[in-house]
This record gives C-alpha cells, sequence and structure tokens, in this order.
C-alpha cells in the first residue's frame, strides 16, 4: 500500500524584510497564497523494529539523505508519533519532481508537509493516531520557516521568521503564470545585500514606497497593517455582495476583478502599494527578472494587464495574477517569446487545498 500527495506550491503576496534577530534571522511579515501547480510525493510505510528513511525521485537534483526537508520532517514525526516512545517504522518517500527545486515557490517545504500527511495515513492503518495539530505546526517550523504555511493553505500570513502562521480571508481562485528563469538566486545572499543596502542606504530610483522607506521595524508594521485592511473581516451584507457572487469574481473584460472589486482582498492590497522587499537587491543582481516582471505585469494592451505581479520570495520565480484566462494565456505567450519557461496554474483556496490534497479524493 502506499499513498500519493499532492504537494503545493506558493506565492508570497508581498515579502517585508525586518532587522536581524537575536537568532541570526531577519524578522519578517509575508502574505502567501497557495497554488494548484504541485510535485506529487508518494509515501510507504509500515512499523518496523528500526526506523529507516529512504528517499527517491525522478529528479537527481533532490537529496536523497537526511538533508531533504521530507526526511527531516518524518524523522521528527516519527519521534513525536505515539509518545514518549515514538514509533519505528520503514518509510519510503518518492517525489516526482513537476517544480523547479529551488525557486522561491516552496516546493521543497511543500514536500515535507506531503511527506508528513502520507506518512499519518499509512500508519493510521496500522492503528498509530495522528499528531495533534499544534505538534505538526511546532515540527514544521523546526523543519524550515516556509513548511507551516502549507498545514494551513489558501491565503496565510506569516510572522517571525515567517513560520508563525494564521489563515488569512480567501478570494476566489484566479488564473496565475509562473515565470520560471533559469537563474538560481542564493537566499543568504539576497538577505547580505539587503542588510548592506540598508547599512549604506542606497535605493534603486524610483522603487521606493511606503511600505519599503522606513526602518525595519516599521516596514514590518507597515505591511501587517495593509493585510489586516485588505483580509479583515467584512460585514455579512458586504460579504454576500462581494466577490463570490460575481461570475467567479473576475471581469469579462481584463486583468481588473468584476463586481465591487473594493471588497476583493486582493485588489485592496495592491492598492496599498504591497511589494516583496527581496525585488530591490535581487533585481539588481539580476535585472533579467526585473524584465521579466515587466513582461508578467503589462503587454501594452489594458485587458491583458496582471492584477498584479511580484517576485516570489527571494526568486528566481516570479509570478502575475490575471482577472481573465484569456489575459493569463497571453502572459503565457510573452513570456514564451522571450524564452523564459512558463507555468500556468491558480491560487488554490484553503477548503480546495484541503480537499484535493491527497491524491484520488479529487480530480
Amino acid at each position: 500500500m502506499s499513498t500519493t500527495v499532492r504537494s503545493f506550491s506558493k506565492i508570497n503576496l508581498g515579502l517585508a524584510i525586518g532587522p536581524v534577530r537575536a537568532d541570526g534571522f531577519h524578522a519578517l511579515t509575508t502574505c502567501c497564497q497557495t497554488l494548484e501547480a504541485h510535485d506529487l510525493v508518494t509515501v510507504e510505510a509500515q512499523l518496523a523494529a528500526k526506523t529507516s528513511i529512504r528517499i527517491t525521485s525522478n529528479d537527481g537534483r533532490v537529496p536523497a539523505d537526511e538533508t531533504n526537508t521530507a526526511w527531516k520532517m518524518v524523522k521528527r514525526a516519527l519521534g513525536a508519533l505515539g509518545a514518549p516512545t515514538g514509533v519505528r517504522a520503514e518509510v519510503h518517500i518518492h517525489i516526482e519532481k513537476r517544480l523547479p527545486v529551488q525557486g522561491g515557490i516552496g516546493a521543497g517545504s511543500a514536500n515535507a508537509v506531503a511527506a508528513l500527511i502520507g506518512l499519518e495515513q499509512e500508519l493510521a492503518r496500522a492503528g498509530v493516531a495522528e499528531l495533534a495539530e499544534a505538534m505538526k505546526l511546532r515540527i514544521a517550523a523546526e523543519v524550515g520557516s516556509d513548511v507551516p504555511l502549507f498545514l494551513i493553505g489558501g491565503a496565510v500570513l506569516g510572522v517571525g521568521r515567517g513560520e508563525e502562521v494564521s489563515p488569512l480571508q480567501d478570494f476566489p481562485p484566479m488564473e496565475c503564470v509562473l515565470a520560471l528563469p533559469e537563474v538560481g538566486v542564493s537566499t543568504p545572499q539576497a538577505y547580505r545585500d539587503w542588510d548592506q543596502l540598508q547599512s549604506t542606504g542606497h535605493r534603486a530610483p524610483g522603487t521606493g514606497n511606503e511600505l519599503t522607506e522606513s526602518g525595519g521595524s516599521d516596514r514590518l508594521i507597515t505591511l501587517s497593517r495593509a493585510l489586516a485592511s485588505a483580509f479583515g473581516p467584512r460585514p455579512p451584507e458586504e460579504m454576500s455582495a462581494g466577490v463570490g457572487a460575481h461570475s467567479s469574481g473576475v471581469s469579462a473584460m481584463g486583468g481588473g476583478l468584476a463586481g465591487k472589486p473594493d471588497l476583493h482582498p486582493l485588489l485592496a492590497l495592491v492598492r496599498t502599494g504591497i511589494e516583496n522587499d527581496f525585488e530591490e537587491v535581487v533585481f539588481r543582481q539580476y535585472p533579467s527578472l526585473g524584465n521579466i516582471k515587466r513582461i508578467l505585469a503589462d503587454s501594452g494592451k489594458p485587458e491583458e494587464a496582471a492584477v498584479y505581479a511580484a517576485l516570489s520570495g527571494s526568486g528566481s520565480a516570479l509570478f502575475g495574477l490575471y482577472g481573465t484566462a484569456a489575459a493569463a494565456a497571453a502572459a503565457e505567450v510573452r513570456l514564451g517569446e522571450a524564452g523564459v519557461r512558463a507555468l500556468r496554474t491558480k491560487t488554490l483556496p484553503r477548503e480546495e487545498y484541503w480537499r484535493m490534497m491527497v491524491e484520488g479524493s479529487a480530480s
């Protein structure tokens, strides 16, 4: 027997970088959104006298040892299951990669959560109870900053170093185009470049706005307030007249959203001037990525414009969100003409995220 789990990806709708903390990590505030684009993680597990974990993949770049996030997650989970003695099992994890190994869309972090879900389903057949949600989140935070968000899905707020997560109000699925350039961006180097930029006070012309011009702590506060404004609770009468009541929330014309646009969290966020702080340093180091963002954002035709386009995480993946399938298709064509790999997908709200996670549970 085995369990196959869809290991979904994510984008950062906004990311603000704060001061370096005492533990050496930067404080962050970010808003993540899960996507339909996914890897497949298949888990086989059975109780045994001694624990062994084996990882295989169709991609030779995927680590097959204890450095793999899925390996780390399963090892820690086995220690916590059946506490205080833990559970011993023989586990085989196969990761079918469909997403970039590194790219800022959380593929490796999602693999870890998918491996945990598969492990729990496999061991449930032997009568082993699942971990409590709080324990799952704790283990996920130990494995990596991006891992906990995949235990929530949909629109997610991340603070701390990104590992302290809370669900945000979801919005209906939107067309998304990922740009996956053949560029490797080092996240540690991006942080070093950011620190250097802050210490010198030099900024790229025309890049400043209210989310990045102030100090590090102020930047986190400003983004947090923007998120609270965009995703905060609304009166029931507004919610009933909002996005869901207007043909899936998108306009038949252009990249804009229909109905009452002020009720749509994404548009409310865009109007705050939300952005990803990493763009300021990553685009300096890799100007081609800034050009790809421009390709995603606009073709010169209003009906093909993105509602929002940005770098995801520290990159190198970028994304555009579109109000119509036609606008997304046009962006995909533009990327192809520029020689950039494109992946067409959609945003994935929380309910659908969990409904679709285990393969066979939804088409």
